[in-house]
């Protein structure tokens, strides 16, 4: 019998021999007695509902000796007990290969966008291990994203693991939208989005941006919409990396990985850990949150046979940085770009908040001495700019030293000159977007904080790419 990861194109068909009924159905997890033993943890089921259709559940718990506890991934409306049950006993797979290059499927690889069946070149499991060490390539190269505040900042690293935090509604989509439109059209490799229990409007407003910008030919969308069981976007995150694997580690592709939302699989799995019954942990998550985020965050890495670049957003439950699920996030991140509300209400966009976001990459080893240099005092100024806010609101400015009033001053026209019109907003604000070499920014953010900007009114540099546009040089 062939393996599921050499299958052609189609589900793997289920075995005769290990038949079994529906025993129990709560919600979207099923109980199911099969003959002949239970097959192994995260086995794929298929029931069969007597009007027609099929539900397909994926192996969560033994229960006993020819009882097993699946969770559902489809609805189970009109699934009854007795329904009939097969298994081949291998684990759910999803196809892969270049036909799902310009395609937006499911986790099952079932087409969303309206077209034919996808042509697959072979299937692989969901789950599957990381790489060992052996295989893996550190990362050593800095990847410029042409956004000021990160490459200043926050530098991502190619190989590395980049993540966009951030609460509702400050910008998190838009920078990953801006990072894909500036990093898609050089970069030699595909593209691949998972999409974890988004808005379908979101799915649409990317799928229309990749086709307008050209390069929908080289991508492939993974969704697991908002609408989906909580199994089928616990999953979905699974699926779109053995699609990334498979181009990296079998063509020999470049691969760049977006995921947006991360957050959006731990909550998909503390609803499932909360269906089956687990007792929850902190705050109210799952017991397994750490080894759930370790699963899809080991995987995301470059091996000696392709290059993987990884930007991931992360929803911030109520602003709170403490909330366990962001906590153990932070654990498996390189570059962490921290979006703050309140710069957003001040009106500055990106809302990046350069003094808690940070960067391995930034370091003089890496970077260079004169970018780890510029970065280092441009931090040295927001900070004391920060502790000078409250002395300016209650006494004024004039009450400061000369010395101070300079910092302020320079503060402010650096923090104007990080905002940046972007080319995914354009449509929005009526601003042509900039993309600013790394290089350009580290020269540019030297000027101000030197001093050699002093005489610039500090408006004229909100919304800009570089000084050049103020200065005429």
């Amino acid at each position: 019998m062939s393996t599921p990861t050499t299958s052609a194109a189609g589900p793997p068909s289920p075995s005769p021999r290990a038949p079994g009924r529906v025993a129990a159905v709560r919600g979207t997890v099923i109980e199911v007695d099969l003959e002949g033993g239970v097959p192994p943890l995260a086995a794929a089921l298929t029931c069969r509902i007597p009007r027609g259709g099929s539900v397909t559940a994926v192996v969560q718990a033994h229960v006993g000796p020819t009882r097993v506890r699946a969770i559902a991934l489809d609805s189970t409306r009109g699934l009854p007990r007795g329904a009939e049950v097969w298994t081949d006993g291998h684990p759910l797979t999803v196809p892969v290969g270049r036909g799902l290059l310009g395609r937006v499927v499911d986790l099952l690889g079932n087409p969303l966008d309206g077209g034919p069946p996808v042509e697959a070149e072979a299937r692989l499991p969901l789950r599957r291990p990381p790489p060992p060490p052996a295989e893996r390539r550190p990362w050593t190269e800095v990847y410029e994203t042409g956004i000021k505040v990160i490459d200043l900042f926050c530098p991502f690293l190619r190989g590395g693991r980049a993540a966009v935090f951030g609460g509702a509604g400050v910008g998190k989509t838009i920078v990953l939208t801006e990072f894909i439109h500036n990093a898609v059209a050089e970069f030699e490799g595909v593209a691949v989005f998972a999409g974890i229990g988004e808005r379908s409007r979101e799915g649409l407003e990317l799928w229309n941006e990749m086709q307008r910008r050209g390069v929908l030919d080289r991508t492939a969308l993974v969704f697991g919409q908002m609408k989906e069981t909580p199994g089928a976007r616990f999953m979905i995150g699974e699926a779109a990396l053995s699609i990334a694997e498979h181009f990296r580690d079998d063509l020999g592709l470049d691969v760049m990985f977006v995921v947006d939302n991360l957050y959006r699989h731990v909550q998909a799995g503390m609803e499932v850990s909360g269906l089956l019954g687990r007792l929850p942990s902190r705050v109210g998550y799952q017991p397994t949150l750490a080894a759930d985020l370790a699963a899809v965050e080991e995987r995301i890495t470059a091996t000696h046979r392709g290059d993987m670049l990884a930007v991931q957003a992360i929803y911030v439950p109520a602003d709170d940085y403490g909330d366990p699920a962001v906590t153990h996030a932070f654990w498996h991140i390189d570059s962490a770009l921290v979006l703050s509300r309140d710069v957003a209400a001040e009106g500055f966009y990106p809302a990046v908040d350069p003094l808690t976001s940070s960067s391995k990459a930034l370091d003089a080893t890496v970077v260079g001495e004169r970018h780890y240099e510029v970065a280092e005092e441009a931090r040295r100024l927001l900070a004391r700019f920060e502790e000078l806010r409250d002395i300016i609101s209650m006494l004024g400015i004039d009450e400061l030293s000369p010395e101070d009033r300079t910092v302020v001053a320079r503060a402010r026209r650096l923090r104007n000159f990080l905002t940046q019109p972007f080319h995914v907003t354009e449509g929005f604000t009526g601003l042509p977007g900039r993309r600013v070499p790394m290089a350009q920014t580290v020269e540019d953010t030297a000027a101000i904080v030197e001093g050699r900007c002093d005489e610039l009114p500090e408006d004229r540099l909100f919304m800009i790419g570089t000084l050049a546009e103020v200065s005429g040089g």
